[in-house]
Parts: C-alpha cells; structure tokens; sequence
C-alpha cells in the first residue's frame, strides 16, 4: 500500500506542488468598479491540481488561520470547493498587493510538509516491509530445520570421556 493510502497524501514519484492559477472572473460581483461595489467580497481562484486530503486539512487549519493573520490578513477566511479555493473577506487589490504572494507561500509551505509527511511514510512502509520478509524467511528457515524423523535412526551420543582423558 502507498504513502498515498495512508495518509491521504500523494503518490511520491509524482508529486506537483498545489499552487494557485488564476482568478475566476465569472465569480466576482457583477458590480465591481461601480458605485454599489461592495467594500470585501469572494474572491474564487482555480488551484493548480485537485488539492490532497492532507493539503486540504492543512488549508482549512487554525494554523493557516493564525498565519494569515500574523501576515495582516486576519479577516480572511479561505474555504475549498472542489478545485477552488474560496477567499472570502478580501478584494481583488488586496489579493495583487501581497495576499496572493502570501497565500502562494503558504500552499507551497503546506504541499512541502504533505510531501516530507508521505515520503518519510514510504520509507516507514519500506523498513517494515523489509523487515517483515526477513523475519518471514527466517520462519522459513527455522520451520524447515525440523526434521520428523524417529529418535532411534540417529546413533547415541558417544559418552565423554573421563575428565583426566580429557586434560592430556
């Protein structure tokens, strides 16, 4: 079974970072640059990949919750919907003055530790993969040393000699 399967993560030989592509122009309010623009709203951006169940977990913490705000960016609430990540609370200025670089860094952050998490899980699975076949070959070896065979088909022990034969 992969590190994949354990974790959620993804598979390690083909791993691609999850980042972010663009905003979806379709789901900004229709009355942006008028008069009746709201002040913050919902910005949706496209990600890069489907985002792993780990990653996803990650980007809804209260971790990345603290870090946007130790960032300035403390009313900003980031949900996911399939692949978009929903940025509520913002606008697009605030996004093209720096949130977007700091969301940038924060998913490559997130995508590395997912990555390190499933590559040291693979390794763990391998050793105890290892392990397990030497372990099963040494049942192996021990199962097949046993001989059923009846006591008398093998000659008596010879005695010892005395402990003065012995000693010359």
């Amino acid at each position: 079974m992969s590190a994949a399967a354990h974790t959620g993560g993804s598979s390690t030989d083909s791993f691609s970072p999850l980042g972010l592509v663009s905003v979806l122009v379709s789901s900004l309010p229709v009355t942006l640059m008028t008069d009746m623009a709201p002040d913050r709203y919902t910005v949706e951006v496209a990600f890069t990949r489907r985002p792993l169940r780990d990653e996803l977990n990650e980007i809804l913490s209260t971790e990345t919750a603290r870090y946007l705000a130790r960032t300035g960016y403390p009313t900003v609430i980031l949900t996911v919907a399939d692949r978009r990540l929903e940025i509520a609370n913002t606008h697009l200025e605030e996004l093209r003055d720096g949130l977007a670089h700091v969301l940038a860094s924060r998913l490559a952050d997130i995508s590395a530790a997912v990555r390190a998490r499933d590559l040291a899980a693979a390794i763990r699975s391998s050793e105890i993969a290892e392990h397990e076949v030497t372990r099963a070959n040494a049942v192996a070896r021990l199962a097949g040393a046993v001989a059923f065979t009846p006591a008398d088909a093998f000659p008596p022990p010879s005695p010892e000699p005395p402990a003065s034969a012995r000693d010359r």
